[in-house]
């Protein structure tokens, strides 16, 4: 298998879901703008969201696919096929008991993490009502994140990959021609979170079927692999999704601020998922099987040169998308969000949002490749010795911060303390000789930093006013953006190019 060509297949595909994602955000700011009402829905869908990227994409899969990744290499396809009916089994009935759970404490679940919205009845009324209707999303996404799992590890990338498309398309078919039929309209967005999981979900059982992996309900308690499984899931919580359990927090903190300051946290987080999805999600993705194989086969030297090659391409893409968002943030934020209801005011606070995210973006997609080198090895105490140290660091940071900085302290802190988590990751990997850096790393990041400077300098030239941006039309505003985005991407491009650094010395191939 060719990783980069894998790369660029998941890439491509989170590409076109985070381009729906925008529109479906877009659709959202013009609509109901930046007030009571998305503050409410967003806090409400961000509850299941963070179980299921805690849950579902963080522990469970950092935990399901290395040894789902050794039962198919080394035991055949009928143990295997054995595992993942037990597996699928056991977790819908543990998501059935947490479903209910979830709708029925809704009130208490909305004072914990949301306790600002308690002095705005109304407010925390339709956070309530939102969350039970959102709630069941964590039953469907969790499904659909073991199926992700299953067909991960058997290199069908592009169909995990393109599955979130189909929530952002019932988000935008909700928003377009259903929202009038709702009181408030707000509430068809939750229904459009619930219709989407059941969408993803229906998508992916063709394609379990066709590798003969389609889940039978079968209880097996007292399979020896679902117990590793269980026993590694634990921990894994913080180990992998330490940056999820800070949103959450920020958004305690956030509930207390002004009204508006979730939705430009969460605007600002959107752009942010951008090149997290497409770069650190997918390179995660495609790394782990292949890191939990060559463990497998105790292939030490082909371990550390699959970390060496997702180092380096995280630093030479994600360095000048940080730059970038920096750089170009009021273009980006104004072109995407800036109609109807979105104000002038909420450009200029996502953007500040949007900033100190930047700074931290390196840090959060290093953490994508570097938490997968410890769980492909089982290795659960390290990483999560890492996570509890900083989840402790971003929360002191976030007191220190939200003073002067306000809802903006809050992303910063989030983004220094990724950087923590991602270099701490990387000194427990070096000394424990897991992960031997290549040669010449010296010199790939000298010419790195020239060309991101060379792209920093003609993204903030060509850019021009910020407040120029503000008075475009719709059509000149993407127009413009979409040009901007290229003109840096070429120049970037082209300075490594005249620095000697070619596509081919990325490319790599793995046995599946």
């Amino acid at each position: 298998m060719n990783l980069l060509k894998a790369l660029a297949t998941v890439g491509s595909m989170t590409f076109v879901s985070r381009i729906l994602g925008f529109v479906r955000d877009t659709l959202i700011a013009r609509v109901f703008g930046a007030g009571i009402y998305t503050d409410a829905f967003f806090v409400a869908f961000k509850i299941p969201n963070l179980l299921r990227r805690l849950f579902a994409e963080g522990a469970f899969s950092q935990a399901f696919v290395p040894v789902l990744a050794e039962y198919k290499n080394r035991r055949g396809h009928e143990e295997t096929r054995l595992l993942v009916d037990h597996v699928a089994t056991l977790l819908g009935l543990a998501l059935i008991i947490v479903t209910i759970l979830g709708m029925l404490a809704a009130p208490w679940v909305v004072y914990i993490s949301a306790p600002g919205f308690e002095s705005e009845p109304d407010k925390f009324a339709m956070t309530v009502a939102l969350l039970r209707v959102t709630f069941p999303y964590i039953f469907f996404i969790s499904l659909v994140s073991l199926a992700g799992g299953v067909l991960n590890t058997y290199s069908k990338f592009s169909v995990p990959a393109f599955t979130p498309v189909w929530l952002n398309i019932t988000f935008i078919v909700a928003a377009l021609f259903f929202a009038p039929y709702f009181d408030p309209p707000v509430m068809v967005l939750g229904w459009a979170v619930f219709a989407g999981g059941v969408l993803q979900l229906v998508y992916q059982v063709p394609y379990l079927r066709q590798i003969g992996l389609l889940p039978r309900i079968r209880l097996g308690l007292g399979d020896e692999g679902v117990w590793r499984i269980l026993r590694l899931m634990g921990p894994a919580v913080f180990g992998v999704s330490i940056a999820q359990i800070s949103l959450l927090i920020n958004t305690i903190f956030a509930s207390f601020l002004q009204t508006g300051s979730v939705s430009w946290l969460y605007y600002a987080d959107r752009l942010m998922e951008f090149p997290t999805g497409i770069l650190g999600v997918a390179l995660g993705t495609i790394l782990l099987p292949s890191l939990s194989k060559s463990f497998a086969d105790k292939a030490d030297g082909e371990y550390s040169q699959l970390l060496d090659w997702g180092l380096r391409l995280t630093f030479i893409l994600a360095l000048p998308a940080a730059v970038a968002l920096a750089v170009i943030a009021v273009p980006l934020v104004a072109s995407l969000f800036h109609y109807g209801a979105f104000s002038e005011q909420d450009v200029w606070m996502t953007r500040q949002a949007l900033m100190a995210y930047s700074l931290g973006l390196l840090g959060m997609i290093l953490v994508k490749v570097l938490a997968p080198a410890f769980y492909s090895r089982q290795d659960i105490k390290t990483p999560v010795k890492i996570a509890i140290f900083t989840l402790l660091a971003t929360q002191a940071m976030n007191l220190l911060f939200i003073g002067p900085f306000k809802h903006a302290g809050l992303a910063l802190a989030i983004g220094l303390g990724a950087c923590l988590n991602a270099g701490l990751l990387y000194f427990y990997l070096r000394r424990a000789n897991i992960y031997k850096p290549q040669a010449g790393w010296w010199m790939f990041m000298f010419k790195l930093l020239v060309a991101v400077c060379v792209m920093g300098g003609v993204l903030y030239v060509a850019m021009g006013d910020n407040q120029h941006w503000m008075h475009l039309k719709l059509l000149a505003k993407l127009t413009s953006v979409t040009m901007l985005v290229a003109l840096g991407a070429v120049s970037y491009f082209a300075a490594l190019w005249l620095m000697g650094i070619r596509p081919k010395d990325f490319m790599r191939r793995v046995a599946i």
